[in-house]
């Protein structure tokens, strides 16, 4: 089974998913093409209209058959929101998101990031790669209820012009009351204004100041314009091109990176305090680790909604890929100590074989100890010049820093083996930035 990250996507076996959120919640879907649009109210599953074709809702769980989608399907989002409508996330117990295959076999599982103010989150998506279905993680959370993702999926909403009443025991399928916007015509939003805000912001807090990169503006700027145009929050464009790829080829290098996507604030002050809003966006922008930001907006011409994005990173420097690597043998061998092992050594050979495959990941855009070439972890190593026996992998994609890779692995049973083998005496660690994900990680065993 594997424990997903918000980005993280992995390919999903063939036949019926089951999809499982226990605890205070309703579970609904939405069943959409490429455009991102529901084609019709019978492509929303909630608990008023249990099934469509291809997806059918029993309580806590949701059944998805990909194979019999209506004609044209491509995406199904999966949505969670309070059992007690207008309820704040943050107020009910943690959501796990539980996935299991067509035999009941655990596939995966997902603990978005804790929400504080919003009242319904993306959990996550099945979607179609070519002829395969790939399921992504999201946790992309709107604090305007649904009426907000009944915008963003091309759904009907009710505009009251006084406060919504409380809604109907039976109200008709996917149509809800929705709250006024905010004016059209407010002040247009600016990149010298944000960035003084999240300057001062972060001199509060005792971080140094960050300046804005025109590479990452740029990034920033297209992707916020292609969610504006389809109308959908979403890490990656219509053309699938993730926002991390787009940095990477506008040719600027990092260490680390964040990101905010947001839509609806109308002004630089609403969006900061929309990132300050939870512990973990607070921590983004907080970083103090991040030198460098980008930050765009770009209204939907059609809704009027302001769609946001803006990217946080530390630069790439080799003096500091030596260090996160380090780090990265540093907390290893420090659980080993706790284990009573002894510690690895870095291995310089490993190492270069380590960091070729994490840049390959990046490069050709896969994610698995096989790359497309067929070569396998021990070929990696001894094409290096290794000559260690015994060989062992671990792989990661999405994690921001050493410790949350480290402690991702540590806390994933086949990694943990890995990491307290008594056999392996030496390691080599490397990290790249760029790809779908982000973030490409991999610790290379020898014994």
């Amino acid at each position: 089974m594997t424990d997903l990250i918000p980005g993280g996507n992995l390919p999903l076996p063939d036949g019926a998913l089951t999809l499982r959120v226990p605890g205070p919640f309703d579970l609904s879907v939405l069943i959409t093409g490429d455009s991102g649009k529901v084609a019709g109210d019978a492509d929303f599953v909630f608990y008023n209209q249990p099934a469509a074709s291809g997806a059918r809702l029993s309580g806590d769980t949701v059944t998805v058959d990909a194979r019999r989608l209506r004609t044209g399907a491509s995406r199904v989002t999966v949505v969670v929101s309070p059992a007690e409508p207008g309820t704040p996330l943050g107020r009910l117990p943690a959501i796990a998101l539980q996935v299991s295959g067509p035999r009941g076999e655990p596939v995966a599982r997902f603990t978005p990031p804790r929400p504080s103010h919003e009242t319904v989150l993306l959990l996550a998506e099945i979607y179609r790669r070519g002829t395969a279905w790939k399921l992504r993680a999201l946790g992309q959370g709107y604090a305007d209820g649904l009426a907000g993702v009944a915008r963003d999926f091309g759904i009907d909403v009710a505009e009251d012009a006084a406060p919504p009443a409380p809604p109907s025991p039976t109200p008709p399928p996917a149509t809800w009351p929705a709250p006024a916007a905010p004016p059209v015509n407010a002040p247009p939003p600016t990149t010298d204004t944000f960035l003084a805000l999240v300057n001062a912001a972060r001199a509060r807090a005792g971080a140094p100041p960050v300046r804005l990169d025109a590479r990452l503006t740029e990034a920033a700027r297209a992707h916020a314009a292609g969610m504006a145009a389809r109308g959908l929050l979403g890490s990656e464009g219509a053309d699938g091109v993730s926002l991390h790829q787009r940095v990477a080829a506008g040719g600027y290098a990092y260490l680390a990176i964040g990101e905010h996507l947001v839509s609806g604030p109308r002004t630089p002050a609403d969006f900061l305090d929309y990132c300050l809003g939870d512990d973990r966006s607070r921590q983004t922008v907080l970083e103090r680790a991040y030198g460098d930001i980008g930050v765009a907006h770009v209204p939907d011409a059609r809704s009027g909604d302001v769609f946001w994005t803006a990217l946080w990173a530390e630069p790439f420097s080799q003096q500091g890929l030596a260090r996160t690597t380090a780090d990265v043998l540093t907390l290893t061998n420090s659980h080993r100590a706790a284990a009573g092992l002894r510690p690895l050594a870095p291995d310089p050979r490993l190492s270069a074989a380590a960091q070729a495959h994490s840049a390959d990941m990046v490069a050709r855009a896969f994610y698995s100890h096989t790359a497309p070439d067929g070569s396998e972890p021990w070929h990696r190593a001894a094409a290096a010049g290794s000559a260690h026996r015994t060989v062992g992998e671990n792989i990661a994609c999405g994690q921001r820093s050493a410790a949350e890779v480290v402690q991702g692995w540590m806390d994933s049973p086949g990694h943990r083996a890995n990491i307290l083998k008594p056999a392996f005496t030496h390691l080599g660690v490397g990290f790249a930035g760029g790809g779908p994900a982000g973030t490409y990680w991999t610790q290379l065993f020898g014994g």
